[in-house]
């Protein structure tokens, strides 16, 4: 989601310990560097050697001596087991459709070279080297859209990046244009690996490419809920509602985690309004109830902060798994196991795309309010100069709209959809791949929805003048403003207001114009 271009300094070490789901935004994102410990690198060769042992057995070993899949009890001999490497990511890479992004290839390499850091899979430190290498010099495979069922793992996203470290495919350096494989290491003075028995699985059998996508959701989910709840107190001032509801005692009867925490920044925002305190008076203030959208926001918002850090708790778990299959046990033995289904992760993509669903919808249900002029306590329809001649911000509430119905065909459950594949071996999959796609479409289309609904606040409360707004709310307009969002007046290309309005969103500027009034916001 973030559209910033700093790169993060901080060294993230592998192997050692489970990453944190900022260190994978980090260097996913923002291309912070990496290394593997030095530790790591010695129990990686310590589970190499326990390898070595079944490579050479005539006794069947999976995914050493045998095929894959539903091909596991075909056996193959000594002379053949290196082709049979090749060829299980050769077939494997078979992603189809348009690219995914950068970020989200560089977050499932990092995740899969932390899983071979930690010495369960057998590999080679010479292809982990390799496999760090690409990270470091920001050469990203290309990745397909379509190709990955979430079991075993991701196994097509993933072969497309163990391709590369056999001199294969394409990839991109720098975000560049596409080029072969082989080019691209040759260029960085890196030597493409010949694979040995049982690095084939060990590259391609993980969850981290939903696991990649999930880390960066909840990342920036965190950061646009606190968003929503400024837009939300923004809207609530230039409606005329009341922050009465969002009292710390009345949520305290409610003792919900998350909508505590999004009633005290609205309660912060909206503090010192002298647009609020205009109607504090009952005898000049009739309305008894603001509609739900205002009054009923600190639940809305609460739930989906609860459902996220859920699913933060889930991704730290998977964050300290070593998923590979077959795996080199602690003692040394070499198992066969079920650890590579995706649904752990599978589910909370489908939960997060949900709320984050009712959240934009509720948003763009007070988008809405401002610009009737029935609802909006005295604004001009559509907020517009000169209604009729002038539509205002009328058609913005539609982009809102279409973007809040199909974040709602989004919220339908990928995890529900197994669909069986490998001549029935693999006859219950997770499509957690799927649900994650998904959920970033849905994080992005929110990012817009906040947007656009801070956009026509501001312009709602730049109306209410001489009135002047909470001065959380005033640091917030003016920081659109530098962005280039325009304020009340004729008729303009509006486009480009809802652009800026979504950068001021994702590039922070709105949550940081806030607390620079506030402090810290939740």
């Amino acid at each position: 989601m973030s559209t910033a271009t700093t790169t993060d300094t901080t060294t993230v070490v592998l192997g050692d310990r489970p990453l944190t789901i900022d260190e994978v935004v980090a260097v996913a994102r923002h291309h912070a560097p990496v290394a593997i410990s030095d530790a790591a690198r010695g129990r990686v060769r310590a589970a190499r050697t326990v390898i070595e042992g079944p490579a050479q057995d005539t006794v069947a070993h999976y995914g050493v001596s045998t095929g894959f899949g539903a091909l596991a009890t075909t056996h193959i001999p000594l002379d053949k087991r290196a082709r049979l490497q090749r060829s299980l990511v050769r077939s494997h890479a078979a992603g189809a459709g348009p690219e995914v992004e950068e970020e989200v290839v560089r977050a499932l390499m990092l995740l899969r070279v932390q899983t071979l850091a930690t010495g369960r899979t057998g590999i080679r430190e010479e292809t982990l080297r390799l496999y760090l290498a690409l990270l470091q010099h920001g050469i990203s495979p290309v990745v397909h859209e379509y190709g990955s069922l979430g079991c075993s793992g991701d196994l097509s996203p993933l072969s497309h990046c163990a391709l590369t470290l056999m001199g294969e495919g394409r990839v991109r350096v720098g975000g560049g244009d596409e080029t072969d494989a082989a080019v691209a290491l040759a260029d960085a003075g890196l030597v493409p690996v010949e694979l040995h028995e049982k690095e084939g699985p060990a590259l391609i059998n993980g969850t981290d490419g939903m696991l990649g996508m999930l880390c960066p959701a909840v990342h920036d989910l965190r950061h646009l809920l606190a968003a929503a709840d400024i837009a939300t107190a923004m809207s609530v001032e230039g409606l005329l509602g009341t922050d009465d509801v969002f009292a710390a005692d009345l949520q305290a009867l409610r003792p919900q985690p998350g909508q505590a925490l999004s009633a005290a920044n609205m309660r912060a925002v909206l503090s010192d309004s002298p647009i609020r305190d205009s109607h504090r008076d009952p005898a000049a203030c009739t309305r008894v109830r603001d509609a739900y959208s205002l009054r009923c926001a600190p639940q809305v918002h609460g739930g989906a902060r609860d459902t996220v850090e859920h699913a933060a708790t889930i991704a730290g778990y998977e964050l300290a798994a070593a998923i590979d299959n077959p795996v080199v046990t602690l003692d040394g033995r070499v198992e066969s196991n079920g650890n590579f289904h995706g649904a752990p992760i599978a589910y909370v993509p489908d939960f997060l795309a949900i709320v984050a669903a009712d959240v934009a919808s509720m948003s763009e249900r007070r988008t809405d309010r401002f610009l009737d002029a029935k609802r909006s306590n005295g604004l001009p329809p559509f907020l517009a100069e000169d209604p009729g001649t002038d539509s205002g911000l009328m058609i913005a509430q539609y982009t809102a709209a279409g973007m809040v119905s199909e974040m709602k065909r989004l919220a339908t459950p990928a995890s529900v959809d197994s669909i069986p594949s490998s001549a029935m071996q693999e006859d219950h999959v997770s499509m957690g791949w799927g649900g994650a796609r998904k959920l970033r479409r849905s994080v992005d289309a929110l990012s817009r929805v906040i947007g656009i609904e801070l956009y026509t606040a501001a312009r709602g409360i730049a109306l209410r003048a001489p009135l002047r707004p909470a001065p959380a709310t005033a640091a917030v307009i003016a920081t659109l403003a530098e962005h280039g969002v325009g304020g009340p007046g004729p008729d303009r290309f509006t486009s480009p207001d809802l652009a800026a309005a979504h950068l001021a969103v994702v590039d922070g500027s709105v949550r940081a114009a806030a607390e620079s009034v506030t402090g810290p916001l939740n």
